[in-house]
C-alpha cells in the first residue's frame, strides 16, 4: 500500500543525512592528533595518529555499543526480516485470480468443452504469461537476498573490530600494530565496496535497472530512437495486458458455463 514518490524520496535522503551527521558529533569533537613518540613531535608527522580521547572509560564503551545497534545490528535485523516477508511473498505466494486458479478449473472445462483450438490458446497464453511472472520475481527475491547478504559480509569486520577495540579494550597491549591497521584499513575498505556492489547486483539481476542504467547515460542523438522503442513497448505491454485480461474473462466465463454444464 506505501506508495513511493519523488518528495518522500528527497525526505528519507536529507533524514539519513541528518541522522548519520548527528550520530558522528561525538567522534567528531572527541577526536585528537597525537605522537606515538613524544621526543620525535617537532621533527616529523609519521608517527603521529588520531584517535578518540574521551574523558572516562564508560562513554566509549556506551557510544560504541550504541553506535553498532543502530548502524548494524539494528538494520540488519530489520532488513532481515522485511526480506524474508518479502521473498516468501515474491516466492512463495500465488497472486491472486493468477491462473493456478484456472488450472483448478481447467479438467472440468476439459470434460465440457472438449477439443476447442480456442481454449487451447488461451490456456498456453495464460501459463506463459505466469511463468514469466514467476521468473521476474523470483530474480528479484534473489536480488533482495545477495543485498542483504553483501550488507551483512561487508559491514561486519568493522564493526567487530571496532567492538574488540572500543568496548573491550582487546588491541591496547598489542605489539603487532601492522597487522591490526592493515584489518581496519581493508574493513573500511570493504564498506565503500558495498556501496559500490550495490549497482552492479541490480545491474546483472534486474533487468529494468539495465534499461534504466542505459537510457539515463545514453547519447544525445539515440533519444529519439529510444523513445520510439519506449513507445513500441508501451504499446505492445498495454496491447498484452489488454489481451491478458481478454483471456482470463473467456476462461472465467468458460469455467462458470462448464460448472453450469455439469
Amino acid at each position: 500500500m506505501f506508495k513511493s514518490t519523488a518528495k518522500r524520496a528527497r525526505k528519507s535522503i536529507i533524514a539519513i543525512w541528518v541522522v548519520s551527521c548527528i550520530i558522528m558529533i561525538p567522534q567528531a569533537i572527541v577526536m585528537e592528533c597525537s605522537s606515538l613518540l613524544p621526543e620525535l613531535t617537532n621533527k616529523t608527522r609519521l608517527f603521529t595518529v588520531c584517535d578518540e580521547h574521551w574523558g572516562a572509560e564508560i562513554y566509549p564503551k556506551v557510544y560504541h555499543t550504541g553506535f553498532f545497534i543502530v548502524t548494524y545490528f539494528a538494520p540488519l535485523c530489520l532488513m532481515v526480516l522485511a526480506y524474508i516477508q518479502i521473498f516468501h511473498k515474491l516466492w512463495c505466494q500465488q497472486i491472486p485470480g493468477n491462473t493456478s486458479v484456472i488450472q483448478r478449473n481447467w479438467r472440468t472445462f476439459q470434460c465440457a468443452a472438449p477439443g476447442s483450438g480456442e481454449s487451447a490458446r488461451v490456456r498456453t497464453g495464460t501459463v506463459t504469461a505466469e511463468i514469466k511472472q514467476i521468473r521476474a520475481r523470483r530474480k528479484t527475491a534473489r536480488m533482495l537476498m545477495v543485498v542483504l547478504f553483501v550488507f551483512a559480509l561487508c559491514y561486519l569486520p568493522i564493526s567487530v573490530l571496532n567492538i574488540m577495540k572500543r568496548v573491550f579494550g582487546t588491541f591496547k597491549n598489542t605489539t603487532d600494530r601492522e597487522t591490526i591497521y592493515a584489518w581496519f584499513t581493508f574493513s573500511h575498505w570493504l564498506i565503500y565496496a558495498n556501496s559500490a556492489a550495490n549497482p552492479i547486483i541490480y545491474n546483472f539481476l534486474s533487468g529494468k535497472f539495465r534499461e534504466e542504467f542505459k537510457s539515463a547515460f545514453s547519447c544525445t542523438c539515440c533519444e529519439e530512437r529510444q523513445d520510439d522503442n519506449i513507445r513500441t513497448r508501451t504499446r505492445v505491454n498495454r496491447e498484452s495486458r489488454k489481451s491478458m485480461s481478454t483471456q482470463v474473462n473467456n476462461v472465467d466465463n468458460l469455467s462458470q458455463l462448464s460448472d453450469q454444464i455439469v
